[in-house]
Parts: structure tokens; C-alpha cells; sequence
């Protein structure tokens, strides 16, 4: 019952109870895109980097496997 009143209800039946719910749940889809958006644009980043060193390369390919984890979490 706590739990109700503390996420509003976005969907009954086919619709939206109200605007308000509508416009929460398009905040949070166009937050999630923008995130999507920059960590791809990390991971282009860190692809397109080039080096000869063992450390720096080890580094690079566990910033793109956390990178990439992000990216699976948020669909």
C-alpha cells in the first residue's frame, strides 16, 4: 500500500491515469536516451584510441567492458 502511494499508477487499463503521469514517464525515457546517447558516444571514443601500451590498453578495454555493461542495463 506504501509502495502505491509513492509510484503513481502510469497505466490503467489503455491509457494514461492523467498528464502528469504521462509527462513522468516521457522525462524518464528521454533520460534514459540521453544516457544511452553519451555512453555510446564514450565507447566510440574509447575505440577510436590507439596504443602500444600493455597498461593503457588494460584500461581501456575494462572502461569499455563497464561502459558496455551500462549500456545493456538501460535497454
Amino acid at each position: 500500500m506504501a509502495n502505491a502511494l509513492q509510484q503513481p499508477e502510469v497505466y490503467r487499463g489503455s491509457g494514461f491515469i492523467n498528464e502528469e503521469a504521462k509527462r513522468l514517464a516521457e522525462q524518464v525515457r528521454t533520460r534514459r536516451e540521453r544516457q544511452k546517447q553519451e555512453l555510446n558516444l564514450q565507447r566510440e571514443n574509447i575505440l577510436s584510441q590507439r596504443t602500444s601500451s600493455p597498461a593503457r590498453r588494460a584500461a581501456l578495454e575494462a572502461a569499455l567492458a563497464q561502459i558496455e555493461g551500462e549500456i545493456k542495463t538501460l535497454g
